[in-house]
């Protein structure tokens, strides 16, 4: 049997449905591509993978006995993928015509790629940010104020998620989203898989920072399309990932930034918690049906200020 052009790794956490959409929408819409398919389950509690199984002969199941994290999952199939590319897949994604395949295509004509994205939508066919600036101090400090969602075309205060861009034309990006990620196998022979001590979020930040410090770049292309439901799987456990997210995004920080950028950036995130505190207190305290809500949002900033100041917590595994 020959080499697949393409091992599609797909991490599932109880997204059943969403992922027999997926599935499918790979199976009917890859276009002419040799591939084949590992789902690694995070220990789902809604029969996902027996689904795979009963439903995808041709899929290859890991069912692991825990949430190992989305980083240490991918990996997992990585590892023993056998494509020249490794396409890291969300479960919550509807491929569109012929976007593995027209993504395949445009990244054999460009070999000093490693990372590969493609367009990204919203369910609505709007354009979703699928591309973005390295973490610096200033990106944490727009992204922290939501300015760029009063100016989003603005190219000081959209550039994080370089939301003034159309995306209509091909280019090298710092960042290009986890949802779709097609990886060369030479790059990741070179860099090596992801770090797992980013248990959700920044992993493929850190991922695309690492190929690019090794020579690589990483392009964007609008050749191929996905639909991106986004946060399937997170938005079961929202607050805490929102803050993870900026936990995660410290690590990295603190990785490759250095400790005085490292210790600024601290700052930056505990203002971001501390400020929504007195915010939510006062729901907790007058409306009485928003009272539950309230009371998960303060834990989690609780746990946000307390690990900032706690390397040693930045990330779910303690790395």
């Amino acid at each position: 049997m020959s080499r697949p052009d393409v091992t599609i790794v797909i991490v599932s956490w109880n997204t059943r449905a969403i992922l027999r959409d997926c599935l499918r929408s790979v199976y009917e819409n890859a276009g002419p591509v040799n591939f084949d398919i590992i789902v690694v389950d995070n220990a789902s509690t809604d029969g996902s993978a027996e689904m795979v199984r009963a439903e995808f002969a041709g899929v290859r199941v890991i069912a692991n006995s825990d949430n190992r994290g989305f980083a240490a999952a991918n990996n997992q199939g990585i590892t023993v993928a056998t494509g020249r590319y490794v396409l890291l897949l969300n479960s919550d994604t509807i491929v569109l015509d012929g976007a593995i395949a027209k993504t395949i295509a445009f990244a054999d004509a460009r070999p000093e790629a490693a990372v590969v994205g493609c367009r990204v939508l919203n369910p609505d066919r709007t354009l979703q940010a699928s591309c973005f600036l390295f973490p610096s101090i200033l990106n944490l400090l727009l992204s922290a104020t939501y300015l760029y969602k009063l100016f989003p075309r603005s190219r000081f205060f959209g550039r994080e998620r370089m939301s003034w861009w159309d995306k209509k034309d091909a280019r090298e990006v710092d960042v290009i989203s986890g949802c779709f990620m097609l990886v060369r196998r030479e790059a990741i022979d070179q860099v090596g898989p992801m770090d797992e001590g980013f248990f959700m979020y920044a992993e493929e930040t850190d991922w695309c920072y690492r190929f690019q410090k090794a020579g690589w770049s990483n392009v964007y292309t609008p050749d191929g399309q996905i639909i991106h439901l986004g946060g399937q799987s997170t938005a079961q456990v929202s607050t805490p990932m929102m803050v993870q997210l900026r936990l995660s995004v410290l690590r990295f920080m603190r990785k490759h930034r250095g400790p005085l950028v490292y210790w600024i950036c601290c700052l930056l995130v505990s203002i971001f918690f501390l400020v929504r505190v007195p915010i939510w207190l006062s729901v907790w305290l007058v409306v009485a049906r928003n009272r539950q809500l309230a009371r998960t949002k303060l834990l989690a900033y609780a746990r946000g200020v307390r690990c900032v100041f706690a390397p040693n917590a930045l990330t779910a595994r303690g790395k």
